[in-house]
């Protein structure tokens, strides 16, 4: 068969989450148990799919089975490898992840910034959740996934992506930022990327640009690794202290202890921080800790200011400071970042 004559196929690739999950009511969305259905039984469930894929043929595969909330590393490893697998064959239009809402956007990030520049700046891999279970009497699943599809065979769709309830965010920017609402994300100040509509997305900002000069070989030296580094993330607060930066300093002295490599702080306002805890993570520091600043505010970034004893995060929220902390130590040195 010519590459011509080749069948299109939209691969999705399966962690488990609420979307497929199960309750003993239909009534119940909130006592549920995540991961319960395979990906498979998920897509089978939707009806509609057949048409949104217009002629495409739809893949499944189940990379792991997790409730989002219990997220790991080697699920990490294993999803950007088989991601990077799809993304390299000529017949595959577009990636579609089902995962938990929890952890979502740590995940998209994390994809976004190991996954080859060259093919996500041509083909589109979608993250998408449910916020209530399978069985649901009114479930959000099959939609969410019926967008994303669409979504991902969107003439010029490329890099990373999410929809939940009809709105597209980018990687970078998305967050949850609900509990328990269908419309569970937000993109903060730039506001989302689109929506979809009736099938179709409508663009409010372009695509998102990939990372450009990230390590060559991110996802290799992640696949290698026998133990990622230990990075932690704390918050300011009233009444804070460097109590915690010292302890979590002292377990690496315990045997068999993994010592902590960086830490990520979660500052009040413009990454403000209790002068006892800025004075433990300038000491963590001075010690070859990684210590980086961001905020708890819900949306804005850190402003750096002259004289800043500790660096900011470069717009990135705690969780996302955390992944590219970890990749950097991982893979150095840390990517250069365009296109915000």
């Amino acid at each position: 068969m010519t590459l011509k004559n080749k069948v299109e196929k939209v691969v999705v690739l399966g962690t488990g989450g609420t979307i497929a999950g199960t309750a003993t009511t239909a009534s119940d969305n909130l006592g549920y148990t995540a991961a319960q259905l395979s990906v498979q039984d998920v897509l089978t469930a939707i009806p509609g799919l057949a048409t949104v894929l217009q002629g495409r043929t739809l893949v499944a595969e189940q990379v792991a089975q997790v409730d989002s909330k219990d997220m790991s590393f080697s699920v990490w490893t294993q999803l950007a490898l088989r991601v990077q697998h799809h993304l390299a064959q000529s017949d595959v239009t577009g990636i579609v992840i089902t995962h938990g809402s929890d952890t979502l956007e740590e995940t998209a990030y994390f994809l976004h910034a190991v996954l080859p520049a060259a093919q996500v700046a041509t083909k589109a891999v979608v993250l998408t959740c449910a916020m209530r279970p399978a069985t649901s009497s009114s479930a959000d699943g099959p939609q969410n996934v019926m967008d994303a599809v669409a979504l991902a065979i969107t003439v010029g769709a490329c890099g990373v992506l999410a929809v939940c309830a009809g709105v597209v965010h980018g990687a970078q920017e998305v967050q949850k930022v609900h509990p328990s609402r269908l419309d569970a994300f937000s993109s903060g100040e730039l506001g989302p990327l689109g929506y979809v509509e009736n099938g179709g997305v409508r663009l409010t900002r372009n695509w998102p640009v990939a990372f450009v000069n990230i390590a060559q070989h991110a996802i290799e030296d992640i696949a290698n690794l026998d133990n990622w580094p230990r990075v932690e993330i704390l918050m300011n607060h009233v009444g804070a202290s460097g109590a915690v930066v010292d302890a979590l300093l002292s377990q690496g002295h315990a045997p068999d202890a993994q010592p902590v490599r960086g830490l990520v702080v979660a500052g009040t306002g413009n990454g403000t921080l209790h002068h006892d805890l800025e004075a433990a993570l300038v000491r963590a520091q001075a010690r070859g800790v990684r210590v980086v600043r961001s905020t708890r505010c819900a949306s804005g970034s850190v402003l750096p200011t002259p004289g800043d004893a500790l660096p900011d995060s470069e717009g990135l929220s705690p969780v996302k400071a955390r992944v590219a902390m970890l990749l950097a130590l991982i893979s150095p040195p840390r990517p250069e970042r365009r296109g915000r």
